[in-house]
């Protein structure tokens, strides 16, 4: 018996990324499901009550500026000057690839699923379908992309925490923005958010073993050579 529960628990660490994955799966059909039936979820009510209750003339100019730092000009920038600052350029490609993927994924399940915005109390002018929401998937593909890049090449250890720590924060806060500015239901970003951490697991992996694998291999080639 010790033999199996020590087999389970060494298959479930060893694929725990997988295992998140198939659950998120199942919790993101959950709530197109609950969409293409035009419901309005308790999950959305509650997350905007939540969220409507930080809202004052003061604090809208600051969701307005964190929400644009997950929009199309700012993270288009961001990119451009990756690409020219990243000396690897499989690594800087990566970067371009993974907006592009994310950016189309988004507009295709966009297309797909229709949900229209809710529109009672919006505090900006947004155009086009409602879920996923396309700044929380985008931010969390694009900034969760550089978490993992940021994770793997930086060795600073202090300086690595103290990115990482910045730029979970602003996903979540960008989440909330569009939350808060009344363009999308809770779920449509909570759904985006859970799309772009599936995305993001099959891409890093892909990017790991194709990529970062490949040249550590060809490092470690290039130093016996050398000695």
């Amino acid at each position: 018996m010790r033999e199996k529960i020590t087999k389970v628990k060494d298959f479930s660490i060893k694929n725990i990324k997988w295992i998140i994955l198939f659950i998120l799966l199942i919790m993101i059909l959950a709530i197109v499901e609950d969409v293409f039936e035009k419901e309005i979820m308790k999950l959305d009510i509650i997350g905007y009550g939540i969220v409507s209750s930080l809202i004052d003339p003061s604090v809208t100019p600051i969701a307005i500026v964190i929400t644009n730092l997950g929009g199309a000009i700012v993270i288009c920038t961001l990119t451009i000057i990756l690409l020219l600052l990243v000396k690897n350029k499989k690594i800087s490609f990566c970067i371009l690839l993974n907006l592009i993927i994310t950016t189309l994924l988004n507009l295709f399940l966009k297309n797909i699923i229709q949900r229209p915005r809710p529109v009672e109390f919006r505090l900006i002018s947004e155009t086009g379908y409602s879920f996923p929401s396309g700044h929380s998937m985008i931010s969390m593909a694009f900034y969760g992309f550089l978490i993992y890049l940021i994770y793997k090449y930086f060795k600073n250890r202090k300086l690595k925490i103290i990115l990482i720590t910045f730029l979970s924060i602003l996903i979540i806060a960008i989440g909330i923005s569009r939350i808060y500015l009344g363009v999308h239901y809770t779920s449509d970003v909570i759904a985006g958010f859970m799309i772009s951490v599936c995305y993001l697991i099959i891409y890093t992996s892909l990017v790991k073993k194709y990529i970062i694998e490949r040249e550590e291999k060809n490092e470690s080639k290039n130093e016996e050579i050398n000695k």
